[in-house]
Parts: structure tokens; sequence; C-alpha cells
């Protein structure tokens, strides 16, 4: 029996990220047998690395621009100590996530609070601690400034806007409540109001300058309205990252289809694995022009604005993998035309299942026999007595066939991915954290458990 097995999806690999699984394989595998499968690999160093490209960027196009690293994309705290030393902020939603940016050394003036309708607890440790708050509403603005008054202490606000591009989001002030919004700030006593953000769903650079632009022009209207230092615009995150080669992803596109995947599963939509990078979009986002006008660099250093960028896929790009220990395989090539490889671990791992999609890129096999190249159709199961359990429902073509006791290596796991989503079901322990920091050339990685 013969089966449909798509071209190989092959992900893109950090030079770190090669030398380790050429160099490190047996490290690797003693560290998933010992601590757990399945298993996070964190790499700060390439965090590191990113923020710097992300702020040469920003550098090279003339804006004047403040780095909050996204938190919620990644737990681990080792990325919360590389922003505190790289001097740059963090983004957090939540008063854990506050708490434990402050323990990563991020002092609160870099620290932005955002998140819709934030509880009183999260205000007061974003007044005690001199956070920037980004307020969704104008009843969140009210509260928030009597929290300020009682502790006597000034707060720095944006307030978030409802973009003209996305009408219907349920995040964010219209028109007229953000009117209302900006005279109660004027107004307020213990209130700052610095500037404005806005949310977006999806990747487009246009969009995202096109809003932006639509902020300038509120804080602007702020100002003649009696907030002086309204020069904030945040412009958040959705800065896209490639996964796998441009021209891969097209044909792709162009030959998906159900019988590629187990159960012959479809699925509305994928993210942009070979689109832009990063630092394209970025770029694309300041330089093109705006409605037909100057460009939002060009129209920002004219107007006196600094922006805000909460990168988190972004600044994670390359920096985490996942591995999984192969417990059975099922060899279903005589009547399916592809085996099913289960895992130790649940899809719950790869938080792409949250969006009813499938992280494509091919995960890596680590085998434990030298067998010669044969191609082994596969996809990849979790170890839940969950139907719906598939880590990957395509069906990988392997270059060589899977065994148990073999590792499966998914790459770029740390942006969103390898956290978002996990559960103890079953009773099963939440995957450990392992912080490997990569040292000079010639010598070994250094690993620690994270601390969270």
């Amino acid at each position: 029996m013969t089966t449909s097995v798509p071209f190989a999806l092959t992900a893109l690999q950090h030079p770190a990220v090669s030398a380790l699984l050429d160099a490190e394989r047996a490290l690797l595998e003693s560290l998933v047998d010992g601590l757990g499968s399945p298993l996070h690999v964190v790499l700060p160093e390439i965090f590191e690395e990113n923020v710097a490209a992300l702020q040469a960027t920003l550098h090279d196009v003339g804006v004047d621009a403040d780095i909050l690293f996204a938190k919620k994309a990644n737990k681990a705290d080792c990325y919360a100590r590389s922003a505190a030393s790289l001097g740059i902020g963090i983004d957090v939603a939540s008063a854990p996530e506050l708490i434990r940016a402050l323990s990563g050394g991020v002092p609160g003036d870099r620290i932005g609070v955002s998140g819709p309708e934030k509880d009183d607890t999260l205000h007061a440790l974003a007044v005690q601690h001199g956070c920037l708050v980004a307020v969704d509403s104008l009843g969140e603005l009210r509260r928030l400034a009597r929290t300020a008054t009682r502790a006597r202490t000034r707060v720095r606000v944006l307030l978030r806007s409802r973009v003209a591009s996305q009408p219907r989001s349920r995040f964010g002030m219209a028109a007229e409540e953000r009117h209302a919004a900006v005279l109660c700030a004027a107004g307020a006593e213990f209130v700052e109001l610095r500037g404005f953000s806005f949310h977006l769903t999806g990747y487009c650079a246009a969009e995202r300058a096109v809003a932006a632009d639509e902020l300038i022009d509120q804080c602007l209207d702020a100002r003649r309205r009696g907030a002086p230092s309204a020069a904030l615009v945040d412009i958040g995150g959705g800065l896209p990252v490639r996964y796998v080669d441009p021209p891969l992803w097209d044909a792709f596109v162009r030959q998906n289809e159900p019988t590629h995947y187990h159960a012959d599963k479809t699925f509305e939509g994928f993210y942009p694995y070979g689109g832009q990078s990063a630092n394209e979009a970025l770029r694309a986002v300041f330089t093109q022009p705006v409605n037909g006008r100057e460009s939002l660099s060009a129209r920002a250093a004219r107007e006196d604005i600094r922006f805000i960028i909460e990168p988190g896929r972004a600044a994670l790009d390359q920096a985490g993998f996942t591995l999984y220990r192969v417990q059975q395989v099922d060899d279903r090539r005589d009547t399916d035309g592809y085996a099913i490889v289960t895992v130790a671990g649940s899809s719950f791992s790869l938080s792409e299942q949250w969006f009813n999609s499938d992280y494509l890129p091919d995960p890596v096999p680590l085998s434990v026999r030298p067998d010669a190249d044969a191609l082994f159709p596969a996809c990849v199961a979790g170890s839940t007595c969950l139907e719906n359990d598939l880590v990957t429902w395509r069906k990988v073509g392997f270059p060589r066939p899977v065994y148990r006791g073999d590792h499966l290596v998914y790459l770029n796991t740390a942006g969103y991915q390898m956290d978002s989503n996990e559960s103890p079901f079953h009773d099963a322990p939440l995957p450990l954290k392992v912080v490997l920091r990569l040292g000079a050339a010639g010598t070994a990685p250094r690993w620690q458990l994270d601390r969270i």
C-alpha cells in the first residue's frame, strides 16, 4: 500500500542549534532520559542575539523605540534575566507575570502591563512599582486612578484604542469612549497619559503601520486636550517568524491536501511558517509609505513620537526546542500506508493545537539504530487517551525508520509552542525546562534547570 506523503518541510536551524544536534546528541538524549519527556531546551543566548538584531533594525530605520519582551510567549525565567541584562523591558498581563519579571531583575519602570480589564491586585502592583499600564476601558481607567490616588503615587498610562481595521475587536476603546478617557486622564491628579496602544490579530506589516499612524493622530489630539506627555505609540508584537525557507513554504501551500494528514484531517489555516522574517516585517512597518504619504518613521520624528514594540515569538526565534522520547511505533504501512509514532508526552506541549492547527516543521529524529536511509512516512501521536492527541497530524516523511527509544526534536518551539497550553492531564507532571549556555568554541555547553 502507498500513501500520499508530502515533501519535507525542513525546519531552519540556527548554527548553534545545528551544532548541538550534531556534537551534543549524547548530552541531549541523557537529559531527556533523566529529566523526562517531553523536555524543553531553552537557549537565552539566541534570545539575546535576536533582541540585538531588532535593536539594530530600529536604529537603521531611524526609529526611537523601547523593546518590551512579551512574557506570555514563554514562561522560562532565563529570558527575563536576559532582558534585565540587556536593559530592555517586559510586557506582562498578570500579577504572577509581573512578579516574575521583577524577580528576574527587570525594574518596574521598564515593565508594561497589558491585558483586558486588569484586576485590582495587578493595578496595585503596577502602581507600586512604577509600571506603564495599558488601560482597556474608561471603567478600568477610573479604577486605576482610584488605586493611584489611594497610594498617592502617579501612574503612567496608555489608552488602548480599537483601530479602524478591526472595529469588532473585543479589546480597546472606540472613539467616543477614548475621548472621554483622555479627558478623565488629563483631569486626574495621579494619572499621566503617556500615549496609546492597540491590539491587532495577524501579521500584516501594512495594517500595523496604518494603525500606528492612527495612534499618532490620537497623541496629537490628546496633547490639544490637555495631555502634553502623550508621545508614546505601542504597536504591540505581531512580528512573524520564519520557520522554513519561503519557496518550500509556497510549494507546501500549493500542494497541501487532506490526504497528507492522519484521518484526512483538515485545518482552516496555518501560521505563515515561510513568510517574512521579523526584521523584514519591522523594517516594512516603519519605512513603507502610510496611506500614500510619508513613512511612519519620518512622521514620528517630525511629531516627536516614540514607539514601543512587544516582540514575543520574534525575540524567541530559534531560542529553544523540544525533545520527545519515542514510546512505541505502530507500523501500519502495509494497511494505511504510514506509521503512527507514539511519544512520551502529549500535544499539549506543542500549543498550535490550541488554534485548531498543526505545528508543521518536520521534527528531527535522533535514532538509536544506524539504519540506511529509507523513507518512513509517519504521524506523531501523544500518549494520552484522547483520539485527537496528535503531536503532528501531518504524515512526515522521516528519512529513516523510527524506533522505540528514539528521540524526536521539534525545532524552534520557544515562541508560544512549548508552554502556552501545557496541562497536567492524566496527573502527568508539567515538562521541565533546561537552560543551555553554549559557551566559547571548543567548550562543552553548561546546563541547569530553569528556576520556574
